[in-house]
């Protein structure tokens, strides 16, 4: 780990008001250097190398932990298992029915319109998360 990332990783722990220890450093460093929208079992797995007195359990009260201050974000709730977003630049998910297979597409690309903050019926939007069904490439190919 280099200086700037450690750096980075207490400034980010001040920021959302939690201690910056070693186990969620490393915590944070593995999912930064992670891509898709991995689950806590797949980020245990690399921690788990580095660290290998960690348990599960420390995984996973850490992953929500980061969710629940707003440094990561998990991917829509309704997808079964947790899936922790690691990118966070403005996207959606393409979401395939048959392997479950979650994968980001562009705002741009959906070709959304003006999205307003606030609904008619008052509601104040924080974000919008809009999940595309259907079947991925590989996928068709099956029977």
């Amino acid at each position: 780990m280099t200086i700037a990332t450690a750096t980075r990783f207490r400034q980010v722990c001040a920021e959302h008001g939690l201690t910056a220890t070693h186990q969620r450093q490393i915590l944070f460093e593995v999912l930064q250097g992670m891509t898709g929208h991995p689950s806590p079992e797949k980020v245990y797995a690399k921690v788990k190398r580095r660290i290998p007195s960690v348990s599960l359990a420390t995984v996973y009260k850490n992953i929500h932990l980061f969710i629940a201050s707003g440094i990561f974000r998990e991917v829509s709730l309704h997808h079964g298992s947790l899936r922790v977003e690691v990118n966070s630049r403005p996207h959606h998910h393409l979401v395939c029915t048959v392997c479950r297979s979650i994968s980001d597409i562009d705002e741009k690309d959906l070709g959304l319109l003006q999205k307003p903050k606030t609904l008619s019926s008052g509601f104040l939007v924080e974000r919008y998360a809009v999940d595309v069904l259907g079947r991925c490439p590989s996928c068709q190919e099956k029977p």
